[in-house]
């Protein structure tokens, strides 16, 4: 349990922090964003829309945030498209097809010192913001290099 969750208005001032071994290299959180290898995962949404994938070097675990030699980590930014009731989220990505670490969930765009609830997003349960709207942003780190093909595959139009 972090400061930002006991007190959810310290995140107006404060980002949530992150397990660091679960992001690429060089990641940090702001207020409303999140910052990987320099890259603000918002502007890569303004170029690319969603949704979008950034990679970069892993982590090596336990190394409090060396980046890998070998292994590659990525990045996915989705959009939230409806939310049903009770809490049933979908996005305009199909994490299935990848190794979504979905613990590590957060909203981008806009600072929320709503507490967190549970949603149902496929077969897992995140937390989120229970303020979380459709439009929001949402970001997930995964493990291994992917594509937007992938994240588009399952996704019924």
């Amino acid at each position: 349990m972090t400061l930002t969750s006991i007190l959810p208005t310290l995140r107006a001032s404060i980002p949530d922090p992150l397990a660091i071994d679960r992001w690429p290299e060089w990641t940090h959180p702001t207020t409303t964003d999140v910052i990987v290898s320099g890259v603000s995962l918002l502007r890569l949404v303004d170029i690319c829309d969603t949704p979008c994938v950034h990679s970069a070097a892993a982590v090596v675990p336990g190394t409090h945030g060396r980046p890998s030699d070998t292994e590659q980590a990525s990045v996915v930014v989705a959009r939230v498209t409806s939310i049903e009731r009770p809490g049933v989220l979908t996005l305009d990505a199909d994490l299935a097809a990848v190794s979504a670490c979905l613990e590590e969930v957060r909203m981008i765009g806009r600072v929320s010192t709503r507490r967190g609830r549970p949603f149902q997003l496929g077969n897992a349960v995140v937390a989120l913001p229970e303020d979380l709207a459709v439009g929001d942003l949402i970001v997930v780190p995964c493990a291994g290099s992917i594509s937007c093909r992938q994240l588009r595959a399952g996704v019924a139009s």
